[in-house]
């Protein structure tokens, strides 16, 4: 069909739980649709007044009319790809980003910004453009291992982030519910609390807890654009997608090109391999737990990492089996040292005591987070969470390294610093229950302040009473800044949230 179907109101359409039936709502939000993650809502706004309500209601039409027919495919979507998109996709990234292997930089590109996007667009619309290789680097893990990042091109940057904003109005209105990473307005958080209230409300007992091997780099092409066939049969949206996919990886001035693998880092990766795993996952899951499951079954998943929750053990156990099967089927593979299948519910604690002989339950890590089964105030089964242990190691050798290089700078400076790098902590990890892992991230932080300040000098006498002073003066105390699952959970789903 035609990107440019009329409709009377330009109003972005809802969508209901991804199960119909009552029976696994719990863990997937009733969602409305947005923008592309990270962009504000200025954003689909043109540069010009005259075309201040076409370029918005270009989206909205194709999210309509993507909602209207799921079948549908949509023919003609290049001529969304204009100039003041691609202005809008420009200045969404970031002024000190790393360079590709061409070396052009932001700043260097916006010396002839106008011109050169004039230029990018006349190539694009006349088949001219050429996708450049990645340029591979390594940032270190929490676990201590190296994450392989492609880092594409400045243009190559621009055209797919334009690319993935028409998209997204297409496959937002595809994505069930549960599927929460590299999408528009949604949140770590949010996957939390559903998962959180997911086990909590239904009858979960058992917990698949199951990491894809080397997801990104295992993505087939083959597979992946016939997914994309089936929504879009614009063949220069196509060919635009083949030539990222296709371009390759330098890495040490030796290019590497394959048929599996999409760069870790490139600005169209996080769509690709959400709509890759929605057919090959999430579809098949939905699928499933309606045919075969026995007992409930719920799932919440953020990018290549999602949990599961069972009823029952053997659903769990028949599950995973043909999940191995169908991976297989798609280049996927589960990593057989962290896919677990362990007790965990409302009666794990009871269960593991007369059943397996162990103390407590085991846990489960998600989101920078340690799962693990208790009680609240009143005596009822909670999730609980707590920081990851190397999330918080990892994080204060950073800060320890980083205070090595500042150690001669004005206390003013350390402290303004340090405070900006706890509360940003806190922003994330205030989580109710994870209370005491904050207070001794705050304690350790104020611990490597003062040995640093006593390094200073020979003669530096740094006290205890007067660094209570200057931790008091400058680190924010501790305080939950997160509400309570089911509070927030509440909120989304009845439609008391912002709207995305």
């Amino acid at each position: 069909m035609n990107g440019r179907r009329q409709s009377d109101s330009p109003i972005i359409p809802t969508k209901p739980p991804n199960n119909a039936s009552k029976v696994n709502e719990t863990a997937e939000v009733v969602e409305g649709r947005g923008l592309a993650k990270g962009k504000a809502v200025r954003q689909n706004a043109s540069r010009t007044q005259s075309r201040i309500q076409d370029v918005p209601n270009e989206l909205d039409r194709i999210r309509q009319a993507a909602n209207r027919n799921k079948k549908e495919q949509f023919t003609a979507l290049l001529h969304h790809i204009t100039v003041e998109r691609l202005h809008t996709a420009f200045f969404g990234i970031k002024r000190n980003a790393v360079a590709g292997v061409d070396g052009v930089t932001w700043k260097r590109y916006e010396e002839n910004l106008e011109s050169n996007l004039r230029d990018l667009h006349a190539r694009i619309q006349r088949g001219a453009y050429r996708a450049k290789p990645s340029r591979r680097v390594y940032i270190p893990k929490p676990d201590g291992r190296q994450r392989p990042l492609g880092i594409a091109s400045l243009e190559d940057k621009i055209v797919q982030r334009a690319v993935a904003e028409v998209l997204n109005a297409i496959y937002e209105t595809d994505f069930l519910g549960f599927s929460y990473g590299f999408r528009p307005g949604r949140r770590a958080h949010e996957a939390l609390d559903a998962l959180a209230v997911g086990i909590r409300r239904k009858k979960v007992s058992w917990v698949l807890d199951a990491d894809i091997r080397g997801y990104f780099d295992s993505i087939n092409h083959e597979c992946l654009t016939k997914f994309i066939e089936r929504r879009v049969s614009d063949g220069r949206i196509l060919r635009l997608i083949r030539k990222w996919l296709k371009a390759g990886v330098i890495e040490d001035d030796s290019l590497t090109v394959g048929d599996e693998g999409a760069a870790q880092g490139a600005s169209i990766s996080p769509l690709l391999s959400n709509i890759y795993l929605h057919y090959v996952l999430d579809v098949w899951v939905q699928k499933w737990r309606k045919e075969k499951g026995r007992g409930e079954v719920i799932i919440v998943r953020w990018a290549d990492d999602f949990v599961m929750g069972f009823q029952y053990r053997d659903d769990a156990v028949r599950f995973l089996k043909e999940l191995h099967e169908r991976f297989r089927e798609h280049s996927l593979e589960l990593h057989p040292a962290k896919t677990r299948l362990i007790r965990f519910g409302r009666y794990a604690c009871q269960n593991c005591k007369r059943i397996d002989g162990r103390r407590k339950p085991e846990t489960f890590n998600f989101l920078g987070f340690t799962h693990y089964c208790g009680v609240s105030g009143k005596g009822e089964f909670m999730v609980k969470r707590k920081t990851m242990r190397e999330r918080f190691t990892a994080k204060l050798h950073e800060v320890k390294a980083e205070l090595r290089k500042r150690m001669h700078q004005a206390i003013s400076d350390q402290g303004s610093w340090l405070r900006s790098v706890v509360r940003g902590y806190f922003a994330y990890h205030a989580v109710p229950c994870n209370g005491e892992v904050l207070g001794a991230f705050r304690t350790q932080i104020a611990q490597l302040w003062c040995k640093t300040l006593r390094k200073r000098s020979q003669r530096n006498r740094m006290t205890w009473e007067r660094m209570g002073k200057l931790v008091n003066l400058w680190l924010p105390p501790v305080k939950i800044l997160h509400p309570w699952p089911e509070q927030r959970f509440a909120a989304m789903t009845q439609g008391k949230s912002h709207v995305r």
